[in-house]
C-alpha cells in the first residue's frame, strides 16, 4: 500500500519561490555601527525558542521573554516575516487575516500586554526586502533590547534577512546579532525559534519520507521532502539541531535521519507552547531549561548505528531519548539533567505496556491529537517492561521504531503515578 497523501501544501506559491530565490542572489551586506551594550547576563545572548502554537494566554513564557528584555524598560523588535506579505494574503480586511504587517502588530501589542514598554514591528518581509539594508532601520534595531520572531516558514526569514548563497547578514539582521552577542534576548516561536539554529537547519519534510528516501539540502516545494540548508540559520544556538512541533506532528522520525544524515549529535526537539530558555546562548558554555505547557526532547546519537538492509532501507539503533519539562534543567557540555525540584523518581509498575500506536508518527494528526510515539514512550518509561513498539501508518516500506528501557533509564512524576519526564530510553528505527 502506497503512503497516504494527506498533508497540507507549502503556503508558498511558485511565484513566492521565485521571488525568495531572486532575493537570495542580493549583494552582501554591512554590519550597522556598533551601539550600547543591552543589559543582560555577562557571556552571550539569551533565547527563549518556543515550539510552536504559542498561546496569547501563555503568562510563563510570554512573561520571561519581557522580563529578560528589560520589562517596563525593553524594547522590543518584532520581526514576522516568516509570514506571507500582505500583498500575497487572500484574506486581508477579514478576520482570517494573517500576514507580516497584521501579526507584527498583534505580536507588538501582546508584549505590551505582558509588560513591555515597547514593542514595535520591524517592518521587513518579502514586499519589503530591501528595507533590511536600510541603514538607519538597522541602527535603530541595535539598540533594541529584545527580539521576537513570529512563525510561518524559516526560508522566508533567510531570503529577506540573509543575502548571498553563503547567507551573509542584512544590515537589520547584522544589528540584531551584534544585540544579541551583547546580551539581548531573542526569542521566537515555530519558524521564528527554528531560524535561530545553526548549520544543517530543517526546511521541511515528514518523518516516513525522510527515513524512505533520507535528508537533501536545499528547500523544497515538496512539504514531505526533507531538506535542510548546510549554511544554517542564524546560528544564535550553538547545542545541537533543533526542530519545532516537535511531538505533536511526529517528527522524531525527521529530525533522527537529518542528524545522522549530517553528522550532528544533538537534536533539540520543541513541543508546542513549550520553550526551551537558552542563557550564554552563542557560546560553548550554553546553559539549558524548560518553561511551558509540555516537553523538549534530546535525542543524542553519541552511539547511535546506522545500517541498510539487503533491500536498502535505512535503520537505526541506539538514539538516546530525555524529555524535559518544565523546571529541568540540561547541560549539553556534559550530558547532565537537573530536575525540577518538584519531581520525584517514578517507581515502575509492573504491567504491561497499555498505549499501542500503528501511527507512530502521528501521519493522522489533522484527525487526531498527535503526541503517538511521547505517549508510548511515557508509558513504558512508567512500567518494568523492557521494551514496546510501534508502527507507522505508512507501508511499502513500513517502520517500526522500538523503545527500549537501559539500565540508567529513569522517569519523573508530580503525581506518583504519570511520567512527566524521563532520560536514557533507547530508541531504534526498523523497515519491514
Amino acid at each position: 500500500m502506497h503512503h497516504l497523501t494527506r498533508r497540507l501544501g507549502r503556503l508558498l506559491t511558485t511565484a513566492t519561490a521565485a521571488v525568495l530565490v531572486a532575493a537570495v542572489a542580493a549583494p552582501a551586506a554591512h554590519a550597522a555601527a556598533p551601539a550600547p551594550r543591552a543589559t543582560a547576563p555577562v557571556g552571550g545572548g539569551q533565547l527563549v525558542l518556543v515550539g510552536g502554537s504559542l498561546s496569547d494566554s501563555n503568562t510563563e513564557i510570554y512573561g520571561e521573554i519581557v522580563r529578560r528584555a528589560g520589562g517596563a524598560t525593553a524594547h522590543i523588535g518584532v520581526i514576522t516575516a516568516a509570514s506571507v506579505p500582505k500583498s500575497q494574503d487572500p484574506d486581508v480586511g477579514t478576520k482570517w487575516e494573517s500576514n507580516s504587517e497584521f501579526n507584527g502588530a498583534f505580536y507588538s501589542d501582546l508584549l505590551e500586554k505582558y509588560g513591555a514598554g515597547d514593542a514595535e514591528y520591524i517592518p521587513v518581509d518579502l514586499d519589503h526586502i530591501a528595507a533590511a539594508d536600510d541603514p538607519a532601520l538597522a541602527a535603530k534595531v541595535r539598540s533594541m533590547t529584545g527580539f521576537f520572531f513570529g512563525g510561518g516558514d524559516q526560508y522566508r526569514l533567510v531570503q529577506v534577512l540573509q543575502r548571498g548563497p553563503k547567507q551573509r547578514d542584512s544590515k537589520v539582521l547584522a544589528a540584531i546579532r551584534a544585540a544579541f552577542e551583547g546580551g539581548a534576548v531573542v526569542a521566537g516561536t515555530s519558524a521564528g525559534a527554528q531560524i535561530q539554529a545553526g548549520a544543517d537547519m530543517v526546511t521541511g519534510g515528514e518523518s516516513w519520507e525522510g527515513l524512505v528516501a533520507g535528508a537533501t539540502p536545499g528547500y523544497f516545494d515538496d512539504a514531505t521532502k526533507l531538506g535542510y540548508l548546510p549554511e544554517g540559520g542564524f546560528g544564535f544556538f550553538r547545542s545541537g539541531l533543533l526542530d519545532t512541533h516537535f511531538t505533536a506532528y511526529g517528527r522524531e522520525g525527521r529530525a533522527i535521519r537529518l542528524a545522522a544524515d549530517t553528522g550532528n549529535r544533538r537534536v533539540f526537539g520543541l513541543d508546542p507552547n513549550t520553550a526551551l530558555v537558552v542563557d550564554h546562548a552563542g557560546t560553548a558554555s550554553e546553559e539549558l531549561s524548560v518553561i511551558g505547557q509540555r516537553g523538549i526532547s534530546v535525542l543524542d546519537l553519541a552511539a547511535a548505528r546506522t545500517s541498510t538492509d539487503a533491500a536498502g532501507r535505512w535503520a537505526i539503533d541506539g538514539v538516546r531519548w530525555t524529555w524535559l519539562t518544565r523546571g529541568d534543567r540540561y547541560d549539553p557540555r556534559h550530558d547532565r539533567t537537573t530536575a525540577a525540584g518538584d519531581t520525584a523518581y517514578l517507581s515502575p509498575v509492573d504491567r504491561p505496556v497499555a498505549v499501542e500506536t500503528d501511527d507512530v508518527f502521528s501521519s493522522l494528526r489533522g484527525t487526531s491529537p498527535g503526541y503517538e510515539l511521547i505517549g508510548l514512550a511515557r508509558d513504558i518509561v512508567a512500567t518494568t517492561q523492557s521494551s514496546a513498539s510501534g508502527t507507522t501508518l505508512e507501508h511499502d516500506p513500513q517502520f517500526t521504531v522500538t523503545l527500549t528501557r537501559a539500565a540508567d533509564t529513569s522517569a519523573r512524576t508530580r503525581d506518583g503515578s504519570t511520567a512527566v519526564a524521563f532520560s536514557g530510553l533507547v530508541l531504534g528505527i526498523h523497515a519491514s
